[in-house]
C-alpha cells in the first residue's frame, strides 16, 4: 500500500511540474506577443508531445482576419532546408556527388564558378560567387530603385543566367557568404538530374510522403487558400506597411515555399528522426562549418540555455514581412516552430527566449 501511495505521489508530482512548466511557457509567450505586436503562429514540441500551439494577431490587417492554427505563411528560406534534403537524397542515390563542380550537372552553365564551385560549396554557402542580392541590401536602396531580381517575372532558367552566373569574388570554399544564388543553382541541378521540375520533386519526395497537404510553392498565378498577407516594418515611418510587390516564385528553391506550423513540424519530425536521410548524411548536414553553417541549416555546437550547452540546428527565413523559424535542440529533441507575417519581432531572439522557458 505504501508503495502505491508513493507511486501516486510521484505521478502527481510529475504532472504538477509539467503543468507548471506549460503554464510558464504560456504566460511568457502571451506577454511577449502582446508587447511586440506579434502576428503569427507558434508551435512547440517537447519529448514527442505538443506543449504549445497558438496563433496571434491578424492574417490580414485591413479586414482584421485573424491568424488561426491552419493559417498558411510564406516560409522564405526554410525552403532551403527542403532543397538541401532533395539534393542529399540524390547524393544517397549516387546521382549527385557533393565534391563535383556545377558543370558536372549543368553543362550549359556559363558562370565562372562552373568548373570551380562544388555542390557542397553551394550547400554550405561558400561558393565565392558575387551575391545576387548585394544591390538590394538596404531599405533605402530598395525604396529608390526596387529589387530587379524579384520584381520582374523571371523563369528559373532566366534567374540562373541573369543572377546566378556572376564572376567569383572570393575563392570557393574559403568564406561563408549567404547567397540565394547558390540555392537557385541547386534547384536547377535537382531538375536536371531528375527530369522533373523543382515543384514536382518537392511534392513527390517530401510533401506527399509526409502528408504536408498545406504546403507548396508560391507563384503570382496561384491564389492560396488561407495564406496570410505580409507586412514589413518601416523604421523611417515607425509603422507597418504592405510588403513591396514581388514575384515570390523568383525566390524559387531558395525561398518560394508556403506552409503551416503543423506541416513544418511534420518535416522537422521526419528530418531529425532520420526518415528523410540516412544518419551518415544527416551528420554531414549538421556539421557546423564556416559561419556556423552546415548544409542548408545553421548548426551551433555550443549554444547556452540556462547555463548548459546544447547543439542547435536552426533554419530561419525572412523576406520583408514574411518571417519564419525552425529551431531544434538536438540533445533534448525539442522543436520550436514560429511563422509570422509581420516584421516586428526578431524570431532569433524569440526562439532563444522560448528555449529558456522549456529547457529546465
Amino acid at each position: 500500500m505504501k508503495k502505491i501511495v508513493l507511486a501516486l505521489a510521484l505521478i502527481i508530482s510529475i504532472f504538477s511540474n509539467s503543468y507548471a512548466q506549460i503554464s510558464k511557457v504560456d504566460a511568457f509567450i502571451d506577454s511577449f506577443t502582446v508587447k511586440n505586436n506579434f502576428n503569427g503562429t507558434i508551435l512547440i514540441k517537447q519529448k514527442s508531445k505538443i506543449i504549445f500551439e497558438k496563433s496571434f494577431g491578424f492574417a490580414n490587417l485591413s479586414f482584421k482576419v485573424p491568424n488561426i492554427i491552419d493559417t498558411k505563411y510564406k516560409i522564405a528560406s526554410i525552403t532551403k532546408a527542403f532543397t538541401s534534403v532533395l539534393i542529399l537524397q540524390l547524393v544517397e542515390k549516387g546521382i549527385v556527388d557533393l565534391e563535383k563542380p556545377i558543370v558536372s550537372y549543368l553543362p550549359e552553365y556559363k558562370g565562372e564558378g562552373g568548373k570551380k564551385v562544388t555542390v557542397r560549396e553551394l550547400l554550405n554557402m561558400t561558393s565565392g560567387m558575387r551575391n545576387m542580392d548585394e544591390n538590394g541590401a538596404s531599405l533605402d536602396s530598395v525604396l529608390k530603385n526596387g529589387i530587379l531580381q524579384y520584381q520582374h517575372p523571371f523563369s528559373s532558367d532566366q534567374l540562373l543566367t541573369k543572377f546566378c552566373s556572376d564572376a567569383l569574388v572570393k575563392e570557393p570554399g574559403k568564406e561563408f557568404d549567404y547567397n540565394n544564388a547558390d540555392f537557385i543553382i541547386l534547384g536547377k541541378i535537382i531538375e536536371k538530374m531528375t527530369g522533373k521540375s523543382y515543384e514536382q520533386n518537392l511534392e513527390e519526395k517530401l510533401l506527399q510522403p509526409l502528408q504536408m497537404t498545406n504546403s507548396g510553392l508560391l507563384s503570382q498565378d496561384k491564389i492560396i487558400d488561407k495564406l496570410a498577407d505580409t507586412y514589413f516594418y518601416r523604421s523611417d515611418l515607425k509603422r507597418l506597411v504592405c510588403d513591396l510587390p514581388v514575384y515570390m516564385e523568383n525566390w524559387y528553391a531558395a525561398g518560394a515555399m508556403y506552409s503551416t506550423a503543423n506541416d513544418i513540424m511534420k518535416f522537422s519530425d521526419a528530418l531529425f528522426a532520420g526518415k528523410l536521410l540516412k544518419q551518415e548524411t544527416l551528420n554531414q548536414m549538421f556539421t557546423s562549418g564556416l559561419g556556423e553553417y552546415g548544409l542548408g541549416v545553421w548548426v551551433y555546437l555550443k549554444y547556452e540555455i540556462n547555463h548548459k550547452m546544447y547543439t542547435i540546428v536552426k533554419r530561419p527565413g525572412s523576406i520583408m514581412g514574411a518571417q519564419a523559424m525552425l529551431f531544434h535542440i538536438l540533445e533534448d529533441g525539442s522543436t520550436i516552430i514560429i511563422l509570422c507575417n509581420t516584421g516586428t519581432v526578431s524570431l532569433d531572439d524569440l526562439a532563444a527566449e522560448i528555449a529558456k522557458q522549456i529547457i529546465l
